[in-house]
């Protein structure tokens, strides 16, 4: 009875490797994906960044809001002629006011613009573009900033209590300043955007695990601790692999089912 046991464990143990080399070999003769073909369905999945139009949006209203600013001040505080008409347009408000008014309502399309280029920023990283998304981090956030400094210096000008002439002037300045700053920023960062769109180029992950394997030394991907590597660069590099992978799983599944489908 000793005898009999080892030998039908060997049995079933070699029934097993054949029904499991035969499967394997179902596999290997069934079309292969090459890696072309995924890089491909990765590329016709790009989706691009539509901030540029809200930030050319953005630029122009800034433009025309220090134009009528100017106008208002030169018109109606400064009292240049046409007072008349101020007073039929603005009615009983300050034209200084107005200016005031107006900065706030800016301000607060600035906020809307950067929230907004936050989140589309923020679904370019979460779909692999993680060095785009760093590389735009402070540029996108840099408008709002000047905006703000704008306001502070606002609240300054309006706390010193000058004289009517000189308080305009004062302000004049500090919008003139600021346009000259955040219209820049604003062009600079609707470049990179569009040219970001243009390239349509495959996630950080891709990129580098192509490069790698045209490479000579054939290095691989380096997503460990390296010296000279912060611990959120790292961090921030696993988590863009693994949401690569989780996209490059997604692909092959649906590659093989219309294969099977097929079949």
């Amino acid at each position: 009875m000793e005898s009999k046991g080892p030998s039908l464990y060997a049995q079933a143990g070699t029934s097993l490797d054949m029904s499991r080399s035969l499967e394997e070999d179902s596999l290997v003769d069934g079309p292969l994906i090459s890696a072309d073909a995924l890089h491909s369905a990765i590329r016709r999945q790009f989706q691009t960044v539509p901030t540029p139009c809200h930030a050319g949006l953005l630029s122009l209203l800034h433009v025309v809001y220090v134009v009528l600013s100017v106008c208002v001040a030169v018109l109606c505080v400064l009292k240049f002629g046409q007072e008349e008409v101020c007073v039929n347009i603005l009615s009983n408000v300050r034209g200084d006011s107005v200016i005031l008014f107006g900065k706030v309502c800016l301000w607060v399309l600035v906020l809307l613009f950067t929230g907004c280029a936050q989140h589309h920023h923020s679904r370019a990283r979460s779909r692999g573009y993680l060095r785009f998304y760093r590389e735009m981090q402070g540029l996108k956030h840099l408008p709002l900033t000047v905006h703000s400094a704008g306001n502070v210096l606002l609240l300054v000008v309006l706390a010193a209590q000058l004289s009517p002439t000189v308080h305009i002037y004062m302000l004049l300045t500090i919008l003139g300043i600021e346009l000259l700053v955040a219209l820049p920023c604003l062009l600079y960062y609707t470049v990179k955007v569009m040219q970001f769109n243009r390239e349509r180029a495959a996630p950080d992950v891709s990129q580098e695990e192509h490069s790698h394997t045209f490479s000579v030394t054939g290095l691989p991907t380096e997503t460990g601790f390296r010296e000279g590597s912060s611990l959120e660069e790292v961090v921030e590099k696993q988590a863009d692999l693994i949401e690569y992978l989780k996209q490059h799983n997604t692909l092959l599944s649906k590659r093989l089912l219309n294969l099977t489908a097929q079949h």
